[in-house]
């Protein structure tokens, strides 16, 4: 595979920005070789404030002669986005879920192509280390999850993926919503501090899986950002338990241990105004005991987990779209994730 990857933008919101400074950071591995954008006044603001190259023409993106096509527009419309461009020839990442009602799904199923879902949380290098201990059989068998930290189709994907789920294995889910008030301290662009409260919704469920696995599902919709809302998981085997980075287990002569499981990270300061961008806390490595868990493959680039995660993903993706590598999600985990997402919604119980 050549590098850097060039990647044209599907699209010019919020999502897409993680993209471009994953390019900005790693000019190495990825360039952004065009962005196409719905107006020619935003194609104008993305050229000049980010300086990518930006348009409004489809004929421009296929100019830039992309190795992959990434998919960033709206939840709604990212499906039938994908499907286009598929059927142009192009490899495509796309933004999660893959779908938002089963009509979508039952499409994407048909199409011919290279598609994968951006379905990042398995690669967070937290999550991907507790994995990596997990494999080593240190607490047996996994077979109950608590997750208090991803909503809907990522939580479903990081069930799956801490408890050894095949996608496709059967389950049932009872679901309970509440709305509670909350005061609201942070949002994608400022920091509020006038203590205004609104209702934001909770959401608990009971998963329960054939293969006698189960999972309780804990999000409050202001967990990703509030400060005053932590998130947590806790993962139980045969013979111990993970409870977010503190580990309990059976030793070799069958005594308890408690041991942690050691993330080091370093803080970097930015000029950017934006609250959720002025600090980066970019993790450089990750032990247990005497096991390293995660070190970054592509060195340290002052990149958080979520853009970290994703710059894995979109490496994978051009090495499956040159035939080098198998994808690095298939589509019918993220229509298993996406179909979850659905369940969830459809047995809420008063």
């Amino acid at each position: 595979m050549k590098l850097p990857v060039r990647f044209a933008m599907i699209g010019s919101g919020w999502r897409s920005l993680y993209y471009i400074r994953i390019a900005k950071a790693l000019p190495q591995y990825f360039e952004v070789c065009m962005m196409l954008c719905r107006t020619q006044e935003k194609a104008q603001y993305m050229s000049e404030t980010y300086h990518i190259p930006a348009c409004v023409s489809e004929e421009e993106v296929d100019s830039a002669e992309p190795d992959v096509i990434v998919i960033a527009a709206k939840k709604e419309v990212n499906a039938v986005l994908s499907m286009h461009w598929l059927e142009k020839g192009y490899t495509v990442l796309q933004e999660t879920p893959a779908g938002i009602d089963r009509e979508t799904l039952e499409q994407l199923v048909k199409t011919d192509g290279k598609l994968v879902i951006a379905e990042q949380y398995r690669r967070y290098p937290e999550y991907a280390a507790v994995k990596k201990l997990l494999e080593t059989g240190l607490i047996g068998k996994p077979d109950h999850l608590y997750l208090s930290l991803a909503h809907e189709y990522h939580a479903a994907s990081l069930i799956r993926y801490f408890l050894d789920i095949p996608a496709g294995t059967s389950f049932d889910v009872v679901t309970k919503q509440w709305s509670l008030p909350t005061a609201e301290t942070l949002t994608r662009y400022e920091r509020i501090t006038d203590r205004r409260i609104s209702p934001k919704q909770r959401t608990n469920a009971l998963f329960t899986y054939e293969g006698n696995k189960g999972a309780v599902y804990d999000f409050d919709s202001e967990q990703y950002r509030s400060p005053i809302r932590s998130s947590h998981f806790c993962i139980q085997g045969t013979y111990g338990e993970i409870f977010d980075q503190t580990v309990r287990y059976l030793d070799e002569n069958n005594q308890a241990q408690t041991d942690l499981i050691h993330v080091m990270y370093r803080t970097i300061e930015t000029d950017d105004p934006n609250p959720n961008l002025h600090t980066v806390r970019e993790i450089t490595k990750i032990s247990f005991r005497d096991q390293i868990l995660y070190q970054p493959v592509f060195g340290l680039c002052s990149l958080a987990q979520d853009e970290t995660a994703i710059a894995y993903i979109l490496h994978d993706t051009a090495m499956y779209a040159s035939g080098e590598g198998e994808s690095p999600y298939p589509l019918a985990e993220a229509i298993d994730d996406a179909l979850t997402a659905i369940h969830m919604k459809e047995f809420i119980c008063g």
